[in-house]
């Protein structure tokens, strides 16, 4: 079995500028736990999830640092408080959604598929044609799948 044969084709998507209060909205609503971010020619940008939306409400945590004679030495990355940062303050959804997004085509098979999903610890895959979404496979999709053979 392909992705194309099992994936969800008409998928609930948002834009960057949506509002994170209506992803909120949407993601309840829809009792879906991710959506795809598109720009206007329907090319896939990112995806925004419920652990996104969740990193908005966490506290931040700055970077381990380390005074030695004056200086100031980072123990990790800046760039992760930033991120972080960003998350938290954001309010539209080009603020918080990330933006590696692990895609297949219409011709993945599904076993590729599901060693993907967990390996990467992820619960949707985008489905891209020529970088346009044309589906979404989820857990749900592959566990059907299981039940349809």
């Amino acid at each position: 079995m392909l992705a194309r044969d099992i994936m969800t084709k008409n998928v609930i998507t948002v834009f960057p500028e949506t509002l994170v209060t209506d992803v909120a909205r949407l993601l309840l609503e829809k009792k879906i736990s991710g959506v795809p971010v598109i720009n206007t020619e329907n090319e896939l940008i990112g995806i925004v999830t419920e652990g996104d939306l969740i990193a908005k409400e966490k506290s931040v945590k700055g970077p381990l640092t380390l005074s030695v004679m004056g200086a100031l030495i980072y123990l990790e990355d800046p760039h992760r408080m930033e991120v972080e940062l960003k998350k938290i303050a954001g309010i539209r959804v080009r603020d918080m959604m990330t933006k590696s997004v692990i895609t297949v085509t219409e011709d993945t098979t599904v076993g590729e598929i599901a060693t993907l999903m967990i390996e990467k610890g992820i619960n949707r895959v985008p489905v891209l044609r020529h970088r346009k979404l044309v589906g979404i496979v989820t857990r749900a999709n592959i566990v059907r799948s299981l039940l349809e053979r």
